[in-house]
């Protein structure tokens, strides 16, 4: 069967972009050889030319789709001939409100937009959607933190999540700094796990749901450490009382906000791993592929977006973490340099050929890493 190849912008890999807080420019090959992984990787260009491409999800026969927060879009990439770049990008929904979130389950393709979850009849190699979406769950909309994301678990219920308002306070509205749940169809909603502040990246593995989670500001350098977590149902996870300043520890009272006691936080589950303030950790991946060394097989890798408001800019890599033990390591680095960004990683999804796609809303670019 001939290979299919749709339109794509002419150049791809000499498309040059301005670097953030330079005054050069800098070609995405450039990027990508200046990246730095460990001994037997290498990084290369999956696509480019988005707005603010940010979540992935990976269909049954390899198409990766993509939603675009900034244009309101949903692609599909194709790599039909398998050379490890897409093939083009082509629009399977456009005109929603900040898509990010996505979802794929029983014939249906989930969206998260920023004021609701939307659905799509979707089955693989569908280029373009075949029907409006139906809207199943009204969220909260904008706010501070205004991406949702959804993900489906083992029990095939819907889990999403919606950042807070604000740095810190007290929602009124208990869909905010939540998880909540919700069948299929988005009927029967509760919530699930509860003083979360801003849970970008949910992962289902092994039975067990984790999460990243955005950390306050406004207490300087280094507090709060940014956490990671396994969520169970009705957990409490600290914000805006407590957060963790040592991984598996009791969480410590946020004396900066005042608000409840010390006691509040003895009901407060920690982050079994941690890393450096503000980094603004967002998607994760737990790696199931056959290519990397078996040594990776089963880690969650996460990308850290990157601080706004840090005297030594940190984040803007991808770290590993062990999900037994919380040993974090960095595993991608390089978009940062001195104090001059190159990239801003966002979400990281397992292709099917083994590889790990990396999104870029810094540069609106898709990375590929694979073992050589």
């Amino acid at each position: 069967m001939p290979s299919i190849r749709l339109a794509f912008p002419a150049a791809l890999a000499a498309t040059t972009l301005a670097l953030l807080g330079t005054g050069c420019a800098q070609s995405s090959t450039g990027v990508a050889q200046s990246l730095k992984v460990p001994a037997g990787f290498q990084v290369n260009l999956y696509a480019d030319g988005f707005k603010k491409p940010r979540f992935m999800v990976v269909a049954s026969n390899g198409d990766v789709l993509l939603s675009d927060t900034g244009a309101g879009t949903v692609y599909v990439l194709p790599d039909r001939n398998r050379d490890g770049k897409a093939d083009g990008k082509q629009v399977f929904a456009s005109g929603l409100n900040q898509p990010h979130g996505l979802a794929l389950r029983d014939g249906y393709l989930y969206v998260a937009n920023t004021d609701g979850v939307v659905r799509f009849p979707y089955k693989a190699g569908d280029l373009k959607a075949s029907a409006a979406p139906t809207k199943l769950v009204d969220l909260p909309g904008g706010g501070g933190h205004s991406t949702r994301t959804v993900e489906f678990g083992p029990d095939g219920r819907m889990y999403v999540s919606v950042g807070s308002t604000c740095n810190v306070c007290e929602e009124s509205d208990p869909k905010r700094a939540a998880i909540w749940v919700y069948d299929a169809d988005g009927k029967n909603g509760r919530p699930y796990a509860t003083g979360l502040r801003n849970a970008v990246g949910l992962e289902w593995f092994g039975g067990q749901l984790y999460a990243t989670n955005n950390g306050r500001d406004q207490l300087g350098d280094d507090l709060p450490p940014e956490g990671f977590y396994r969520v169970k149902q009705g957990g409490f996870y600290g914000w805006p009382y407590c957060y963790t300043t040592q991984p598996g520890q009791a969480q410590v009272w946020d004396k900066d906000f005042g608000r409840k006691s010390a006691d509040t936080c003895k009901a407060a589950t920690p982050a079994f791993a941690l890393t450096t303030a503000h980094a603004a950790p967002l998607g994760l991946a737990f790696y199931t592929g056959k290519t990397f060394p078996a040594a990776y097989r089963g880690q969650m890798f996460v990308a850290l977006h990157g601080s706004w408001n840090r005297s030594e800019k940190s984040g803007y890599k991808v770290i590993t973490i062990d999900p037994q033990t919380g040993r974090v390591t960095d595993f991608l680095t390089g978009f940062l340099r001195g104090q001059n960004v190159v990239g801003r990683p966002v979400d990281l999804a397992v292709a099917a050929d083994g590889s790990l796609l990396l999104t870029d809303d810094g540069e609106g670019r898709i990375w590929r890493i694979q073992a050589r």
